[in-house]
């Protein structure tokens, strides 16, 4: 069954009553897949990781006790979910801004790792997100991406195609090596199609001019 074009717009960018409700769905739906991620970025205590489009943050309490004394950074370009995921991780040293993936507001190399999760769909343009992510992560800095692809039939179906763009694989591996990244496919689909695709790309030591 298709979900509602305007249930599917409030994961793209939640706000409103209903926005809180969707926060509090996707809190409980893709967790063990953000685990999946953290687990493959290999988190080490003292470093400083982001996660673009975090939604409402319950991840971001996992990074901080993994990256003890370390920075943890959360962005998404929700007002409503920048709110509810700093509500989430008071108790924690976490930082919420809102900014989307193709306009991150921190410095050259601010990062050791980052991570993206079910977020791709949504983007205009991967390869210039991919490249504001790699701007952002150190020289050999590791980012782990998780997404449904075209093949996963099921969410093709279920998903409007007017909020949500499910790619073939080759079609985001490109714009990460593009944008600097060697990648390897860490988790392949082993034949089955409904399984969410995790990528881990390494930011390559040489710089990638910026366009």
């Amino acid at each position: 069954m298709r979900r509602p074009r305007f249930i599917a717009e409030q994961a793209r960018c939640a706000e409103g009553p209903l926005g809180r409700f969707i926060a509090f769905v996707m809190a409980r739906e893709t967790w063990g897949h953000n685990l999946r991620a953290i687990e493959a970025l290999d988190i080490r205590p003292g470093e400083s990781v982001l996660d673009v489009g975090c939604g409402p943050g319950r991840s971001l309490a996992e990074l901080a006790r993994r990256a003890q004394g370390g920075r943890i950074v959360g962005a998404d370009p929700s007002k409503l979910m920048a709110r509810v995921a700093t509500r989430r991780v008071r108790k924690f040293q976490a930082e919420i801004v809102v900014a989307s993936a193709a306009a991150l507001p921190f410095e050259d190399g601010a990062f050791d790792k980052a991570l993206c999760v079910h977020v791709i769909y949504f983007w205009n343009d991967l390869e210039a997100a991919f490249r504001e992510i790699a701007r952002v992560l150190k020289p050999g800095g590791r980012l782990a991406l998780l997404f449904r692809t075209s093949a996963d039939e099921a969410a093709v179906r279920a998903f409007p195609a007017e909020v949500y763009r499910f790619h073939v694989l080759s079609d985001v591996v490109a714009p990460l090596e593009a944008a600097g990244f060697a990648v390897d496919v860490h988790d392949a689909l082993r034949g089955e199609h409904n399984t969410p695709m995790l990528l881990i790309a390494a930011k390559r030591r040489a710089s990638i001019p910026r366009q």
